[in-house]
C-alpha cells in the first residue's frame, strides 16, 4: 500500500468520491447502511433454497437471537471458530451466496453468533465453502481473518468457484489458477514487517474502482482479510479491507513495502479483474 499521503486504503473523503463514481466500496472504513434487513427462517425447513436435500442426521438450527449482529465491511463477527486449514492450498469449488441473510453458527447445530448479509457495501456476498458436515457447510467469513461459520440448509444458492489465488509472501509471488490448472505467476509487492500482508486463507469480496495515477486508475480487487494489528495502523486504515491493486513505481515488486495490499503491475492488474470475481478464494502462505 501506499504512504499516508497516497493511501490505498482509501480515507473518508476519497470513500465519497469512489463512490460516487459509482464503484461499490473502497479500501476504508464505509459509512454506508449494510443491508440488515428480513426476518428469520427456518433454514431446515426454508423451501426457497436449492441447497442439497437435508439429511435425517442434520442437527437442528437454533433460532437466532433479536438483534444478532449483520457483518459489515468495517465490523466483523466474533465467537466464530478459526479455520482448521487456514493454509491449505485445495481449491473450493462451491461458494455461497445468502438469499437474503443467514446466520453463522460456531458449528453444526450450534450457536448462532452473527448473520451474513446478501450484500455487504454494496458487493455482492460469494463465500467460499470450505467444509460439508451433517448437511451444513463451513464458509470463510469476511471482515475477520482466518475464520469460519457454519450455515445450516436453506435461504442460499450456490455459485461455481473455478478460479483460485496463491501468494507467496517470502518470494513475493501471486500465482493464478483456474480448474487447478496455472494460468498466469506474477511478481508483487507484499506487506511491509510493520504491516504485513494477512497469512491464511481468505477471498475476494468483489472490485471497486481506484483513483489516482499511482493506482494506474485501474480497478482493484477487494479481500475479505483485515490488518492483523490494526491499532498499528494510521487511523484511516484501521477499519479497512487489504486489496490486490496495481500500482505505479515497478521498484516496488519483489519488495515487502506495503500497508498490507498486494500490489501489481498494471497489464497483470487488468487481466486478472478481467477474469475472477466475487468468492474466488487466495490463500496467503509465510
Amino acid at each position: 500500500m501506499s504512504s499516508p499521503r497516497t493511501r490505498v486504503y482509501l480515507t473518508a473523503a476519497a470513500a465519497a468520491v469512489v463512490l460516487a463514481t459509482g464503484a461499490a466500496i473502497g479500501f476504508a472504513h464505509d459509512r454506508e447502511a449494510d443491508a440488515t434487513a428480513g426476518v428469520w427462517v427456518s433454514p431446515v425447513t426454508s423451501s426457497a433454497a436449492p441447497s442439497p436435500s437435508v439429511p435425517a442426521t442434520t442437527p437442528p438450527a437454533s433460532k437466532p437471537p433479536a438483534g444478532l449482529k449483520v457483518i459489515k465491511y468495517a465490523d466483523g463477527p466474533s465467537g466464530l471458530p478459526a479455520d482448521p486449514e487456514q493454509y491449505s492450498t485445495v481449491a473450493p469449488t462451491e461458494g455461497l451466496h445468502p438469499e437474503d441473510k443467514v446466520a453463522l453458527y460456531d458449528a453444526p447445530g450450534g450457536k448462532p453468533k452473527a448473520y451474513l448479509p446478501s450484500t455487504i457495501s454494496g458487493l455482492r456476498t460469494v463465500v467460499p465453502i470450505v467444509e460439508k458436515r451433517d448437511g451444513w457447510v463451513a464458509v470463510l467469513v469476511p471482515s475477520a481473518n482466518r475464520r469460519i461459520g457454519w450455515v445450516p440448509p436453506g435461504g442460499w444458492t450456490t455459485a461455481k468457484l473455478r478460479d483460485q489465488l496463491i501468494a507467496q509472501v517470502s518470494k513475493h509471488t501471486l500465482i493464478w489458477l483456474r480448474d487447478g490448472q496455472e494460468k498466469q505467476r506474477w511478481t508483487v509487492a507484499t506487506g511491509a514487517k510493520a504491516t504485513p500482508t494477512p497469512l491464511g486463507r481468505t477471498y475476494v469480496m468483489g472490485k471497486t474502482r481506484m483513483r489516482g495515477e499511482i493506482y494506474l486508475n485501474l480497478d482493484a480487487l477487494v479481500l475479505g482479510s483485515v490488518p492483523e494489528e490494526p491499532e498499528k495502523m494510521a487511523e484511516v486504515f484501521q477499519l479497512a479491507h487489504t486489496g490486490i491493486h496495481a500500482w505505479y513505481k515497478d521498484s516496488a515488486f519483489g519488495h515487502s513495502v506495503s500497508n498490507g495490499c498486494l500490489r501489481m503491475a498494471g497489464d497483470a492488474q487488468k487481466e486478472l479483474v478481467g477474469e475472477v470475481g466475487a468468492g474466488t478464494p487466495l490463500t496467503v502462505l509465510a
